[in-house]
């Protein structure tokens, strides 16, 4: 199913929304959610149907027994990026807010959605599930109540990523002062600390934080599009951030390496640190361009 979903995905992004084969004339979606695990973006087409400004999906998942992965992503993230086909042959992207509806609600929109297309009708028949249905609210940046709302978020995501990494490196600090210990101590009796047990929770430590930035600059992206449009002055300023994303997210993935490897925290201290100096640049850079703009005083 990844390999189809992914044929499926590069054939709407290559033909401004227009697909073949099974899809052929639906009205189709690509969804982009953010992993509940590992942070990062996952990308899978929907079909969907428009409800006044709002457009629906829904999580059929072809009458599984399980709600599909993106439902469960977006259920712990709602900020989700849609790419649509417009009539001029291209492909519009913008970032959402989804909601899933409720009782009577849910009830009559999939009601109407199975009147449709019968084959809703037999998913729902299929699952002893309640196959949600979730409305996509188009993010409206114009309004500077978002602005600020946008700029409040940023600020409390910085400071939590900080906190964190923070958290992180004077961990893995205790972590090697307690292995140069614990080989000091081993002739003379019982082990200090037990360094292995140590390492694996600051690996888990490390991928929790990986997958939290990944998520945070993922939903970046998706609004950077949104904020150039509305403040044409960033634009290179954005441009900067983009890239900043990129030389952060390698960084992230030669650390998610060393932690595939088994490293011992005296091997992942350095890359911790380098990780942190680029991203401590990052984000000054990001507060002294966007938190002006979004929140004037």
């Amino acid at each position: 199913m990844p390999d189809f979903n992914q044929q499926v995905i590069e054939e709407f992004r290559a033909n401004g929304g227009r697909v073949g084969g099974m899809f052929e004339g639906a009205a189709l979606l690509l969804l982009t959610t953010t992993g509940a695990r590992s942070g990062r973006p996952h990308t899978n087409p929907a079909v969907y149907v428009r409800d006044g400004a709002r457009l629906l999906v829904f999580a059929s998942n072809a009458g599984g027994p399980r709600h599909p992965a993106w439902f469960h992503n977006l259920s712990a993230d709602p900020h989700v990026t849609v790419e649509l086909g417009t009539p001029a042959g291209t492909v519009e992207r913008f970032v959402a807010t989804a909601v899933v509806t409720e009782g009577e609600e849910r009830d009559r929109l999939y009601a109407e959605q199975a009147a449709r297309d019968p084959g809703f009708a037999a998913y729902q028949a299929a699952t002893e599930r309640i196959i949600p249905v979730v409305a996509l609210h188009r993010l409206n940046l114009g309004d500077p109540e978002r602005h600020r709302a946008i700029a409040d978020h940023l600020v409390k995501v910085h400071a939590e990523l900080r906190a964190e990494l923070t958290a992180l490196r004077e961990g893995l600090g205790s972590a090697v002062t307690a292995a140069g210990t614990e080989a000091e101590t081993e002739a003379e009796g019982p082990v200090v600390l037990d360094t292995p047990a140590l390492g694996r929770r600051l690996a888990r430590h490390c991928l929790t934080f990986c997958g939290a930035l990944h998520a945070h600059h993922h939903n970046e992206d998706s609004v950077f599009d949104l904020l150039e449009r509305e403040f044409p002055e960033l634009s290179d300023a954005l441009d900067r951030m983009r890239e900043q994303h990129k030389l952060v997210a390698r960084a992230v993935e030669d650390l998610e390496a060393l932690l595939s490897s088994g490293a011992a925290p005296e091997v992942l201290r350095p890359e911790v640190d380098r990780l942190a100096s680029r991203l401590e640049e990052h984000f000054a850079y990001e507060e002294a361009r966007l938190l002006p703009a979004l929140a004037p005083e």
